[in-house]
């Protein structure tokens, strides 16, 4: 199936925006503590400056906006959930070390201010990431090496409340089912099965074929999981807010899924066309290693898709609400406000988009390893 005039635009697009990503990423120094953190660092140093020397911005306590360090915490995993000003909530550490594991809360750090000393280690929380502290009270950077971070970030936190929606969503509509055999759809089941219908049909039967059945419900899973994080990351305050679909590990995860799927599905002669491809035979070593990058290249293609996407989205929402304090005017607010809601109208789309586009290639992925030769 010839999909390059579904995709040329957004391939088009798509190589635009992560160019201008890695570019602003190129030009930005680390920048992913929290912003409680960050205000309390520049009121200790505000403290601690000497009287000679000190600008008449700094007496007065006026700090320099710095725009890139914002839209870095806003869109950057956190052990904290942010809400507004230094209203936050504490989220669970969990941390194994050689000593073994410890279990605390990221309260304990207090925004970062202070160590936690817990019957193993004594922890410091540095540019939001767990360290562990010497006893000549500086970072140990030989043992924090050896610490594995598995804690409830605000991600993973978000990611639980996606699939919680989903589960109540679906619970219900099975529940409906049930109920209703034979009859028509009523309240939230006339609105999950027209997409659900949409998925089976316009997804998973043009691009698999009459064995769609077996993949519906990973395809369903995947369609849901991202197009539910999506909306939930474009909702300003808790439970949205989070970066959950804009965070590379996670679509690292759902890419490799996708690989296992295709490859532990792929028949006869999906393998025969990677190691026997038609081809003559001394073309043999050029084909077969470019057959076997292809295995890996296709879940890459939709991990740095549907993550450059996001996070562009994210990123661009908030450079121009930043524009507001740049320029340190009201006058740009209705610009800067009036593009904001043109770019949230415009996410809704991309949010849906982007679900579709990951099912839609996973299932032509999907159909390319289970087709029968003819």
């Amino acid at each position: 199936m010839d999909c390059s005039h579904v995709f040329e635009f957004k391939v088009n697009r798509l190589i635009v925006v992560f160019t201008l990503f890695l570019a602003f990423f190129s030009v930005t120094p680390p920048a992913f503590a929290q912003v409680d953190s960050v205000v309390a660092a520049q009121d200790t140093a505000a403290l601690a400056a000497p009287a000679e020397g000190v600008s008449h911005e700094a007496k007065h306590g006026k700090e320099k906006f710095e725009p890139t360090k914002v839209i870095m915490e806003h869109i950057a995993d956190s052990h904290m959930w942010h809400f507004w000003g230094h209203v936050s909530m504490p989220l669970p550490v969990i941390v194994y070390t050689p000593a073994g594991f410890d279990v605390f809360s990221s309260g304990r750090f207090h925004h970062g201010e202070h160590d936690y000393t817990s019957a193993k280690n004594t922890y410091r929380l540095v540019e939001d990431r767990i360290k562990i502290v010497g006893a000549d009270g500086l970072v140990d950077e030989a043992a924090s090496a050896k610490l594995i971070d598995i804690s409830i970030t605000k991600n993973v936190a978000a990611m639980f409340i996606a699939i919680a929606v989903i589960l109540i969503i679906f619970i219900s509509v099975a529940g409906t089912y049930k109920k209703r055999t034979g009859k028509a759809p009523k309240g939230l089941q006339s609105f999950v099965e027209p997409i659900i219908v949409f998925v089976r049909d316009d997804i998973a039967k043009p691009n698999i074929g009459h064995k769609y059945a077996k993949f519906m419900p990973y395809l369903l899973t995947v369609f849901f999981f991202i197009w539910i994080n999506n909306l939930l990351g474009l909702i300003p305050i808790f439970p949205g807010g989070a970066n959950v679909t804009g965070n590379i590990a996670l679509t690292f995860v759902l890419s490799l899924f996708t690989m296992i799927v295709v490859n532990i599905n792929g028949n006869k002669y999906y393998w025969k066309h990677i190691f026997l491809p038609d081809v003559p035979w001394w073309l043999y070593p050029i084909m077969i290693p470019v057959e076997l990058i292809g295995i890996i290249s296709k879940p890459f293609a939709l991990m740095i898709r549907l993550f450059a996407n996001i996070t562009a989205g994210h990123i661009i929402v908030l450079s121009l609400i930043c524009l507001i304090f740049i320029f340190e005017t009201l006058a740009i607010a209705p610009v800067s406000v009036a593009f904001v809601l043109f770019m949230d109208v415009l996410e809704l789309l991309v949010a849906f988009l982007q679900a579709f586009i990951f099912t839609l290639l996973t299932a032509l992925f999907i159909g390319m390893a289970v087709e029968e030769h003819h």
